[in-house]
């Protein structure tokens, strides 16, 4: 991406950024008149972009791919990427609105009603300069369909309020989807695929404590707090994560130059 350098740890290229970076760098396609994807990327992720080729070519539309877990900064760190932390959705969501000015615009894609109200409230309180134009708390299909009677009017709507920020808070895959079925109708904006930071900005879930989140314990609390829902998930991509990792280190194919 513009004045972003990426390294590719398992096929797929992260960027090389921190938060005050991004959040620029943001800022600067928001004024563009063309619509940027970014997938805030963890292990899971990461592991499925190469282990499912399907989930590959749905993540081909994205334009970047901020490292949002610790484990995977501490191998681009063995890469040479000398970064000092991740760029986690939540805080990214966070930090981004807090500093950002009222000519900025933002929609809600995702969540419940609640959540999207919870996530409004807290942050105008923190900059009451912000300006929400809109949102949309439907479902979302794994497949990325909105319901039939409201796909083409949310479409419309982005359109014509015309946000330079639209936060997607559907979940892995449902917010991959989304963007791949979409982000050609969408004329212009910065679209974050976010996905649990709008339960964890808006309270409605907890997050793990800074120690646990620095140490790369995310995924355990989150285990923890959802055993039966998570633990498979957890279990089968952590395990694929690792073996590919090991298989490529042994080929000498973990990384892959820095790109502009």
């Amino acid at each position: 991406m513009k004045n972003l350098r990426s390294l590719h740890l398992l096929g797929t290229p992260l960027l090389l950024t921190d938060y005050r970076q991004l959040g620029e760098a943001c800022q600067e396609w928001a004024r563009q008149p063309e619509c940027v994807a970014l997938d805030f990327a963890n292990t899971q992720i990461v592991t499925m972009r190469r282990h499912e080729p399907a989930f590959r070519e749905l993540t081909a539309s994205y334009d970047g791919f901020p490292p949002d877990g610790m484990p995977l900064i501490w191998c681009l760190n063995r890469g040479g990427a000398k970064l000092s932390d991740r760029v986690y959705g939540p805080t990214f969501m966070c930090e981004l609105l807090a500093g950002l000015r009222g000519d900025f615009t933002h929609y809600l894609l995702g969540g419940s009603e609640e959540c999207g109200r919870k996530l409004r409230d807290r942050f105008l309180a923190e900059n009451p300069g912000l300006r929400f134009v809109g949102a949309f708390h439907g479902r979302c299909s794994k497949e990325g369909w909105l319901d039939p009677s409201e796909e083409q009017q949310v479409l419309d709507e982005i359109n014509r309020l015309s946000p330079d920020f639209i936060w997607v808070g559907f979940g892995t895959p449902k917010q991959q989807a989304w963007v791949k079925r979409y982000k050609t109708r969408v004329r212009r904006g910065v679209i974050l695929t976010v996905g649990f930071a709008f339960d964890v900005n808006a309270g409605t879930k907890p997050d793990a404590p800074l120690w646990m989140q620095r140490r790369g314990l995310t995924w355990v609390y989150r285990l923890i707090s959802e055993p039966r829902r998570l633990g498979p998930r957890y279990l089968k991509y952590n395990f694929l994560f690792l073996f590919y990792l090991l298989w490529d280190s042994l080929r000498g194919r973990a990384f892959l130059p820095p790109s502009r």
